[in-house]
């Protein structure tokens, strides 16, 4: 028996082992205190995290509730009692951190995460290098800020960094430091550091990377296209690095990549065809990138795609037929992506799709009523397409539809307004710019969510929509090019007055206020448009918070109210071809925030004021049109980032202001019809107007030769540009919570062009001209003229040019207009010039020319009018024949008996059409138009810019 019993104790003693090694250690008391003396370093401020289960994980550690171990957010070692986890994430923790915390007495910990809390902009204190078993570190969105400090490279153990989403800055140790000592990292995660660098091929070598998050880090140069086919990697993010260039490689075999993103770089290339052997692949965003090519059919095959944005690139003509196996698919965002036909009928199969953006396309045909069975889409977008026909019904079964945008299309028909309305969880519709007629029933109440964005021009709307009264959430209200009759009424100044950003009226016929506001009570509001009516009386002061203030072409008049340079944040000041007068507001100068300041068409008088500040952000300045007198005030030479300035059609008198050279980005110079004086003389240097493409000084006094120095400095009259048609312009735009609204501004200015003056709402990127006609320039036409190769318009009439023509001309190849007209200019026409293939207006009338009009195929088709008043021209298209060569005889000019000293031409305005929209130009005004080599291109894209240009690029909540 004793024998048996001393058999079985070695199994009562495994038993009553095992038994025991449930019993988990306790916290180290040295371990407890350091965690208390922690906690006790910071402050609980619900504010300071802002996840929605943000709560504070700390405020039940104390001595009293026992082990340590127990804490929220501590894990301790199940055999050694260590505390080898410590997740505060999201815990409220406000205060700062350094070296001496008590957090680095814990030695054994392997994981720490620290995100989303408030640590005031602390740096990441050096002592982190202590915890040297630390596997996992996540500080992430926690106000960090300053130099990652070298000591991070001493935790080698490291497989998960995330310092995203702080004021940080990666330099030493820099990408390539930190690949080549974290040697076992697999998850990297750097969002919004401050890295500013080249990513180095060194990054290739982490063969155990699953995740790469670098969005937003300054990074530039050749991204190494080895990182994709990294055999582990799962997740890729470089987005958001605009000067980050790189091209998407061939998969030749199966990768594991679920995530990939490079929207907003400088990638290009094509889409490599091998993309389906990316069987996982979920996420593929290279939205507002560089690339090219045919869109590949094989992304048809990606059946686990979920979100798949193509935007803003400039692929080939393609269409969507390929995209019919994605029911997994949940956002598709193809905007201007160059998308050509109808919408497939293919589309359908998609039943997951919640985001669908296809505009700013090609598509054609009826807007299909089949859509309406995409039953989970909430964000629909086919804006700026060419879709025609009726909006069905059939569209309020996509009940769970919030934002919907149609705006730019050829839709038609009747519309009950009450067909949105059933749809309940609707807050942004956009309808503007169709030819829909829409019909507004007297208003019913409904439960269902409140309007935020109204796109509503052109709808043929003649009266206010009165459900607009119980609308008190709206962000965005455009009721412009209407036929709205009438006042403003009283209750349309309390609409949504705690919400409203952008208010747009323009083109309609409003004139005047029921109750004239001293102050428009919107305490948000951002943009205020009301152009292009019929309003009078005192200009209406916008809040302090305005960003755009356009009141142009209407009948306000008095003087500008003080209170205008209150508007801190003003961006945009547009109060042209109005009856304003008085003197121009020297505290304009204050509006540090300037872009555009246009003031043409009024009637101020006085001086320039000294008014521009150093650090102006100003880019255009037009005062065309007005009564100001007296010299130019130097303080323009603060406007360094000035680029348009037109001082045209005033009573400025001085002399050349050859200073103005000295401004950097300066592209046109108006000073036309002033009292501009004097010899223009030779540039101070050889740096002076180095972006100067457009130059206008008719109708002044300047006399002497013409500046043929400048002609050798002005660089950029040298280039032709070829590329596609864009014009000057400025991008004003802010960002509120959930949405962000930019918009255009295309410059403006007026030309004399073939004998007419031209109004150019909109300046080709590529125009170049040079008028200095009706002055009293003499001598001859330098030689020098010939290398401003970029030249399009070439005005040099009515001054007192002598000498033959320069047979260098011909090398302006781009040249569309030249007029020599009313000079003195004697010889035989080049012949040179008759291979100018793209010269479409030419004037050399009123001169001593002399021989055979040269005969090419341009220059056959010109009136007899260029060629008048040259007694000794003949050939076509005169009816006066060339005699055999050396017997022609010149007959006496009366030239000199017909031409004064200056004779300044005046010319009338077309008014042709007008525009809309909120946020940018007002109004289109159509004159001559420069002849340009593709003009059935020029005017097709012309146009339909002029219907688009001014809808305001407002991206909403899930963008």
């Amino acid at each position: 028996m004793v024998m048996r019993f001393l058999a079985l104790l070695p199994l009562f003693y495994l038993i009553f082992a095992s038994s025991f090694s449930f019993v988990q250690p306790l916290c180290h008391d040295d371990e407890s205190f350091a965690l208390l003396q922690f906690k006790e370093s910071f402050i609980i401020n619900q504010s300071a995290s802002h996840a929605p289960s943000a709560y504070p994980k700390v405020s039940l550690w104390r001595l009293e509730n026992g082990d340590c171990c127990t804490w929220d957010g501590v894990r301790c070692n199940g055999n050694t009692g260590y505390v080898i986890s410590l997740d505060l994430s999201s815990s409220c923790l406000y205060g700062s951190i350094d070296s001496n915390t008590s957090l680095f007495r814990l030695l054994h910990l392997h994981r720490l995460n620290l995100a989303d809390n408030h640590f005031n902009h602390s740096q990441i204190p050096l002592g982190l290098w202590q915890l040297s078993k630390l596997t996992y570190l996540n500080l992430s969105e926690s106000a960090f800020s300053g130099q990652i400090p070298p000591a991070l490279l001493q935790l080698s153990e490291l497989v998960s960094l995330d310092l995203s989403s702080n004021p940080l800055s990666l330099q030493s140790p820099g990408l390539r430091g930190l690949a080549e000592m974290l040697t076992k990292l697999e998850h990297l995660h750097l969002v919004g550091v401050n890295i500013s660098s080249t990513v180095p091929n060194s990054f290739a070598n982490l063969t155990s990377l699953t995740s790469l998050h670098l969005e937003d880090c300054g990074l530039h140069g050749e991204f190494p296209s080895g990182i994709f086919q990294l055999s582990n990697l799962r997740l890729l993010d470089l987005g958001s690095n605009p000067d980050l260039s790189g091209r998407i490689p061939e998969f030749n075999r199966s990768f594991p990549l679920e995530y990939l993103s490079v929207k907003s770089t400088s990638f290009s290339g094509e889409l490599p065809n091998s993309i389906d052997n990316l069987k996982s692949l979920s996420t593929f965003d290279v939205g507002f990138c560089h690339f090219s090519g045919s869109v590949p059919p094989s992304l048809g095959n990606l059946t686990e795609l979920i979100e798949l944005r193509l935007k803003f690139n400039n692929f080939k003509p393609w269409t969507l037929s390929w995209l019919n196996k994605q029911s997994k698919l949940i956002i598709l965002d193809v905007a201007k992506t160059n998308l050509y036909g109808n919408i497939p009928f293919s589309l359908v199969n998609l039943t997951q799709v919640r985001f669908l953006q296809l505009w700013s396309n090609k598509l054609t045909g009826p807007f299909p009523s089949w859509l309406a069975n995409l039953t989970h889409l909430t964000d629909l977008a086919l804006g700026a397409n060419e879709l025609h026909g009726p909006i069905p019904t059939s569209i309020s079964n996509l009940v769970n539809l919030q934002s919907l945008t149609l705006h730019s299309n050829h839709l038609s028909g009747t519309v009950e307004f009450d067909l949105f309305y059933i749809l309940k969880n609707l807050t942004d519709l956009e309808l503007s710019v169709n030819n829909l007629s829409l019909l507004v029933r007297p208003n019913t109440t409904t439960s269902r969510e409140k309007f935020k964005v109204l796109g509503l021009s052109f709808c043929g709307l003649s009266d206010f929509p009165d459900f607009l009264r119980n609308e008190d959430e709206l962000e965005y209200l455009v009721l412009s090019q209407n036929k709205i009759h009438g006042q403003i009424p009283k209750w349309m100044w309390s609409l949504s007055k705690d919400t409203l950003q952008c208010l747009e009226m323009s083109n309609n016929f409003l004139t005047g206020f029921e109750q004239a506001p001293d102050f428009p009570p919107w305490t948000n509001l951002r943009v205020l448009d009301l152009s292009r009516n019929e309003l009078q009386g005192s200009l209406p002061v916008p809040p302090p918070s305005i960003y755009v203030y356009y009141i142009a072409n209407n009948m306000f008049s008095g003087e500008i109210s003080p209170m205008i340079c209150n508007l801190s944040h003003l961006s945009i000041l547009e109060m042209s071809y109005n009856n304003l007068s008085g003197f121009l507001p020297g505290c304009l100068g204050n509006l540090n925030d300037l872009l555009i300041l246009s003031l043409q068409g009024n009637n101020f008088h006085g001086s320039i004021p000294q008014m521009f500040m150093r650090g102006s952000k100003l880019r255009m300045i037009n005062l065309n049109q007005n009564h100001l007198q007296g010299p130019l005030p130097r303080s323009l030479l603060n406007c360094t980032k000035l680029e348009v300035l037109d001082l045209g059609k005033n009573y400025i008198n001085d002399t050349f202001p050859s200073w103005l050279g000295l401004l950097p980005e300066l592209r046109v110079l108006i000073l036309r019809s002033n009292g501009f004086h004097g010899v223009i003389g030779e540039p101070l240097s050889n740096f002076e107007f180095p972006k100067l493409q457009i130059i206008d000084f008719s109708n002044n006094s300047f006399k002497g030769k013409l500046p043929s120095k400048y002609f050798q400095n002005w660089q950029a009259m040298r280039i032709i540009d070829v590329g596609r048609l864009k014009y000057m312009h400025a991008i004003p735009g802010f960002q509120i919570p959930g949405r962000i609204w930019s918009a255009r501004y295309d410059y403006q200015m007026s030309l004399t062009n073939k004998g007419i003056e031209t109004k150019y709402w909109k300046i080709q990127d590529f125009l170049v001209a040079i008028d200095l006609s009706s002055n009293r320039f003499e001598g001859e036409i330098p030689e020098v003229v010939g290398n401003l190769k970029g030249l399009h318009m070439l005005n040099l009439s009515n001054n007192v040019l002598m000498g033959s023509i320069p047979s260098s001309l011909a090398n302006l190849t781009n040249l569309e207009s030249l007029d020599l007209s009313q000079n003195k200019l004697s010889g035989e026409i080049p012949p040179q010039l008759a291979d100018l293939t793209f010269l479409a207006s030419l004037n050399v009338s009123h001169n001593r020319l002399t021989g055979h009009i040269p005969q090419g195929k341009q220059i056959v088709t010109f009136e007899n009018s260029s060629f008048d008043e040259n007694a000794g021209l003949c050939g076509s298209p005169l009816s006066k024949k060339c005699g055999p060569v050396g017997n022609s005889s010149l007959p006496p000019s009366t030239f000199d008996k017909k031409q004064s000293s200056k004779s300044p031409i005046e010319f009338g305005w077309k008014v042709v059409v007008v525009g809309y929209g909120c946020g940018l130009i007002v109004g289109v005004l159509i004159g001559q138009i420069v002849i340009t080599r593709k003009i059935d291109w020029f005017i097709k894209t012309f146009a339909i810019d002029q219907q688009t240009r001014r809808l305001v690029n407002w991206k909403g909540r899930r963008n």
